[in-house]
């Protein structure tokens, strides 16, 4: 029993290390300011195109990156869910062992 258990705390560290190598972009005004991330939520790399930054104010600036990262980090929870239900079905599969089943 602590052996499936213990085989699926490894199989979340895996996942988790796997996220880290995942990128995820979030982007607007047609790829002017793009946001990598990885599937772990950290943000990577920022890229502002610099025509744009030369006729961007700063408060549209401001809110276009927000836009940007927000958009990236809703990318990196649909994998990170999507991952996380794809090994959760493997492992009470798995754990399924334990309960006679």
């Amino acid at each position: 029993m602590f052996d499936k258990l213990f085989a699926a705390q490894q199989k979340a560290e895996e996942i988790k290390k796997r996220l880290d190598t995942i990128s995820v972009f979030g982007e607007v005004e047609n790829g002017a300011i793009k946001i990598t991330a990885t599937a772990n939520k950290a943000i990577t790399g920022v890229s502002i195109d610099e025509e744009f930054l030369k006729n961007a104010d700063k408060e549209e600036l401001e809110e276009l990156l927000l836009t940007a990262i927000n958009k990236a980090l809703s990318n990196a929870e649909e994998v990170s869910s999507t991952e996380m239900q794809a090994s959760a079905k493997d492992m009470l599969g798995g754990l399924g062992g334990m309960f006679g089943q």
